[in-house]
């Protein structure tokens, strides 16, 4: 349905969400077979009740007209429609000398009849009164239906006219049946609207529970509910993340056993290098503190932050820290927050994130213009410089580890090639994302984009 239906009109027409689209699957048979029903009701069931009825009718009015021939006198004429009022509920009279002027039926409800029900109200009583009274009649169903109708009948010496209450052509199983089917019907669909709301809201928390995870938020109340497929998907996700916890865990506790171990050479080299005198010593101690600085970079993007929980924070109130830290090393930088930008962060994490992107306008560019403010249900900070900025086709290279687009790996032309990857790694535990633009200011524009 979605390839044939054009997209523009298919997001308005197609239920959204799998609320509405599990009603839909619902809906559909339930309408189906309520069409189906009524077809079938309709052509068959009324269409043989207007016949008999209709014929019945027939009947009684050519077994009056019957009685009047036998007895063409007032009286037996008066004694026959007596005994058609009381009898068969129907009321006559006699016009002498009249003249019918049209033949055939007259009645809206005909025509409606024949267009929804799927029979002909005209023809059968037609047919009936043709075969049981054999005259020229009219019948007038406009006027006066669902109350009455009124039949003509062309006779000898006038115009009888038939009056017959809307009962002898209408059954009471029309409405009995719309309403044993719409009341079924509405009930059932409440039934199964109660039962896929239950389903539906476990999908909602195992959805959310795996938003939260994903943005590094913590998820402690998240139990497995609902279908049986639901709680297996549930439970999956939990092992998952018990499995990823333990991992980073593990990992941060790895690492920080490595930091203990390089830190405490590092030291004692610096030690020794502060006590010696010579030629060359300068160049070792600056090569240790090249090599500290190195390995603080390493580690910091094999740890990820990982330990840190989100807290609610202002993101505003990070910016504005990390930039009065950059001005204090000579940078000169434009700030306008907009907006509140408090959220669930984890301010170290982003604090180092900020500071990377930070740093490298800095220190490739002369005047930068950082803007962040809120889209949404999304925050976004802008780092726009006036520097060489980075072609189109390195852009996404450089946030992979340690690639720089200056060759060389002397520090002094750059860092070790991890700025951009821990700022990416920090946005997307996140759940958020980096993109490298072109700025307005002839430079880059980094594009932060965090979900509130």
């Amino acid at each position: 349905m979605d390839r044939l239906m054009p997209r523009r009109w298919a997001k308005y027409l197609l239920p959204r969400g799998l609320m509405g689209r599990s009603l839909l699957i619902l809906v559909t048979p339930l309408l189906l077979v309520q069409l189906v029903s009524a077809y079938v009701f309709f052509g068959t069931h009324w269409d043989l009740v207007t016949r008999r009825m209709s014929s019945s009718l027939a009947g009684d009015i050519g077994s009056v007209i019957e009685l009047m021939r036998q007895d063409p006198t007032p009286a037996g004429r008066e004694r026959a429609f007596g005994m058609a009022a009381q009898e068969m509920e129907l009321t006559f009279a006699l016009h002498p000398g009249d003249i019918l002027e049209r033949t055939g039926m007259l009645g809206a409800a005909s025509k409606f009849a024949d267009l929804v029900m799927g029979y002909s109200l005209e023809d059968n009583l037609t047919n009936a009164l043709n075969e049981r009274v054999g005259r020229p009649v009219f019948i007038d169903a406009e006027t006066s239906w669902p109350r009455g109708i009124t039949i003509l009948v062309q006779l000898p010496d006038g115009v009888l006219e038939v009056r017959a209450s809307g009962k002898r052509l209408s059954s009471p199983t029309t409405k009995i049946f719309v309403l044993w089917m719409v009341g079924t019907s509405l009930l059932l669909l409440g039934i199964a609207t109660l039962f896929t709301r239950n389903q539906v809201r476990a999908v909602k928390r195992l959805a959310v529970a795996a938003d939260s995870f994903g943005k590094g938020r913590p998820v402690p109340d998240f139990k497995p509910e609902g279908a049986s497929e639901v709680r297996q998907a549930g439970a999956a996700f939990a092992l998952m993340r018990e499995r990823l916890k333990s991992q980073v865990d593990q990992r941060t506790e790895m690492l920080a056993g490595v930091s203990h171990d390089l830190r405490t050479p590092l030291t004692r080299m610096k030690l020794q290098l502060a006590m010696m005198r010579g030629e060359g010593i300068g160049d070792l101690t600056e090569d240790v503190t090249d090599m500290e600085r190195m390995i603080e970079g390493y580690l910091a993007f094999a740890r990820g932050e990982g330990t840190e929980a989100s807290r609610p924070a202002d993101l505003a109130a990070l910016v504005e820290d990390v930039v009065a830290r950059a001005r204090r090393d000579g940078g000169r930088i434009e700030v306008a927050c907009e907006g509140d930008l408090s959220m669930p962060l984890k301010a170290q994490a982003m604090s180092r994130c900020l500071a990377n992107l930070v740093g490298n306008a800095v220190r490739y560019a002369t005047n930068v213009k950082i803007t962040a403010r809120r889209r949404g249900d999304a925050a976004e900070v802008i780092v726009d410089d006036d520097g060489p900025g980075i072609a189109a086709d390195y852009r996404e290279l450089v946030f992979k580890p340690f690639y720089r687009i200056e060759g060389s790996r002397n520090p002094k032309t750059g860092g070790v090639g991890l700025g951009l990857t821990i700022a990416r790694d920090v946005a997307r535990g996140h759940g958020g994302n980096i993109i490298l633009e072109d700025s307005p200011m002839k430079g880059l524009r980094v594009r932060l984009m965090l979900p509130v």
